[in-house]
């Protein structure tokens, strides 16, 4: 049994495949989202990147989700103005109540019919909610490809990372505390 499978029947939800909920949002860049260097401000391109995760999100969940965190978001070229950006995102994994997003973001010229480029990754995860904002169980994601299933193994690494990190960051907070040093 896969891991997926194990959390399926663990989680008495079914199974939702990977292309369920995977969408792409396109965006054309104005001058309205440039930065002080004539370039589309980072900011734009990170709310079009959670835009697309939470939608990606909500789908999968079927219902609200909220942004818990921005693992990592990398800018790997340029977008300009005329750029024609599409954000595309799929749940990589899940766990009880979270899931975590993959996002690539690609650009083009609008008026170019030349191939799109890949301009950033992202990974963001998720909490699915309930009505009071708690949180609420989400399906597992079955990966369908060997790409999907990669991503798979590649998310349960950075959650692991996430988690012994947060304990790492507790445990020095817990230490600082005992011997009386404090924050100001």
């Amino acid at each position: 049994m896969t891991d997926p499978e194990r959390a399926a029947a663990e989680s008495g939800l079914a199974a939702k495949p990977t292309s369920a909920s995977r969408t792409t949002l396109s965006h054309i860049m104005t001058h309205n989202d440039t930065n002080l260097l004539g370039t589309v401000h980072g900011g734009v391109i990170m709310k079009l990147v959670d835009d697309a995760a939470g939608a990606v999100a909500g789908r999968h969940s079927e219902g609200p989700a909220v942004t818990a965190s921005m693992d990592e978001m990398v800018f790997l070229e340029p977008v300009r103005v005329g750029d024609l950006v599409h954000v595309k995102a799929q749940v990589n994994w899940t766990g009880r109540t979270s899931m975590e997003v993959g996002v690539r973001v690609l650009a083009e010229r609008w008026n170019e019919s030349s191939p799109a480029t890949q301009v950033g990754t992202a990974y963001l995860v998720f909490a699915a909610v309930d009505p009071e904002g708690k949180p609420r169980p989400v399906p597992p994601v079955m990966p369908e490809t060997e790409r999907d299933r990669r991503r798979y193994q590649e998310a349960h690494i950075r959650r692991t990372h996430r988690l012994a990190r947060r304990r790492a960051i507790r445990e020095l907070r817990r230490q600082r505390e005992s011997e009386g040093l404090r924050d100001e």
